[in-house]
């Protein structure tokens, strides 16, 4: 019985970091920078811009997996 209690005790842990508000909004932030790096693929075929926009593009999905991960855990 001790062990059903320790089990529901660290999935409502689990629970409450899932639905933590921080990750969500980490998660919308890396976005935005994902796709501020893919419309700036549209503005050129310089090579600044495409190494600045695949740059933004790294960071942002970074972010992104990140958050995700944190999710996850």
């Amino acid at each position: 019985m001790e062990n059903t209690d320790r089990t529901t005790r660290n999935l409502g842990e689990q629970n409450d970091n899932a639905n933590n508000p921080a990750h969500y909004q980490l998660l919308t932030i890396g976005i935005i920078i994902t796709l501020i790096g893919v419309l700036l693929r549209f503005f050129g075929d310089w090579a600044l811009i495409d190494a600045v926009s695949n740059l933004i593009l790294v960071v942002g999905v970074g972010i992104c997996l990140r958050a995700v991960y944190k999710v996850l855990q």
